[in-house]
């Protein structure tokens, strides 16, 4: 089964992060977010993949290509006109009335995608929010979906609709984005996924949700670092680091070096790293990046960046020097 996977997007709200890599490369709990997204998706029977790229897209494509064995696709959006157009510019590689499993990029997720993508009818993944105007959302009557509403300014439905998307046929889909591009139809300035699937709705198309436990958010720093720290719960250290206290949980790359450090709880050592007489817990610690003579909390180290001091809080971008008296 073929997925479409939009990832263009810039994500301004993780500079200086994202200044240098896409924001689907940034590391948490030991992998990139989309390496947590296509195990998923491989494991549940995707065999192939239709990438959505945009800023800095060569990297996604050498990095996935380098990591998977599936067959890709990559599809470069220069405007980015919102989700519906996003697919909207994947119908050139679609066959005929093929099924399709669309997820957002920076979705990181537990669900149980193997009878989703058995549903002889269209599903949407959801989660109920506390704040649904955030969000494109579902009014339902049980499971059925009767109306889907992007980013209501007033609440109609705390059901979110949460980035994963089943259509066992896609044609239709593709009509009604059409008749929204050949209409210019936009909300909140943007061609709307929600508002296709909605026509599709209004043209007879039944549509049914399915429950997402875990829908893990990597938009900012902060919650990057709460998406880190909820992946890394299962993970045990197994090696031993003399002169070190690693306080579970972690991910620590196998060739990290780490000397007179107390690494954790909820800390992600990147590869190739160096930890020199410090203290981290609740950061992620970028490739390549030196941390030396300084304690670390609820903090983001780029990769190749180099902190030596004593601050306690930061955030800071690749190839940074920073040196605290």
């Amino acid at each position: 089964m073929k997925a479409i996977i939009p990832v263009a997007g810039v994500g301004t709200r993780l500079r200086p992060h994202t200044f240098s890599q896409p924001k689907v490369l940034l590391n948490v709990a030991g992998k990139p977010i989309i390496g947590h997204i296509m195990d998923k998706l491989i494991a549940a029977g995707i065999d192939e993949a239709i990438v959505i790229v945009g800023y800095l897209g060569n990297m996604v494509e050498e990095w996935l290509l380098t990591h998977y064995t599936i067959k890709f696709t990559f599809v470069y959006q220069s405007d980015l006109l919102g989700l519906a157009h996003a697919i909207w510019m994947c119908k050139p590689n679609i066959i005929d009335n093929e099924p399709l499993f669309i997820i957002l990029g920076d979705t990181i997720f537990d669900a149980d995608l193997d009878s989703v993508l058995k549903s002889p009818f269209s599903t949407l993944g959801v989660k109920k929010v506390d704040d649904p105007r955030r969000f494109g959302v579902a009014i339902t009557d049980g499971n059925k979906i009767l109306k889907l509403v992007e980013k209501p300014d007033t609440p109609v439905s705390n059901l979110a609709i949460v980035g994963l998307y089943f259509l066992p046929q896609s044609k239709s889909l593709f009509a009604t984005i059409d008749h929204l591009i050949d209409n210019k139809i936009k909300t909140k300035g943007e061609y709307q996924l929600t508002d296709a699937l909605q026509l599709m709705i209004e043209g007879g198309e039944k549509f049914t949700t399915f429950p997402v436990s875990g829908w893990y958010d990597c938009g900012k720093p902060d919650t990057l670092l709460s998406t880190n720290k909820i992946l890394l719960q299962n993970n045990t250290t197994t090696k031993d680091y003399p002169s070190c206290i690693i306080v579970d949980p972690v991910f620590i790359a196998d060739n990290a070096i780490i000397k007179n450090a107390i690494i954790g709880p909820n800390a992600t050592i990147g590869e190739d790293s160096v930890i020199t007489d410090a203290i981290i817990r609740d950061s992620i610690i970028g490739s390549e990046a030196k941390v030396i003579h300084i304690m670390l909390s609820h903090s983001i180290v780029g990769s190749n960046a180099s902190i030596t001091g004593n601050p306690h809080e930061i955030s800071v971008g690749d190839y940074s020097e920073i040196q605290m008296g």
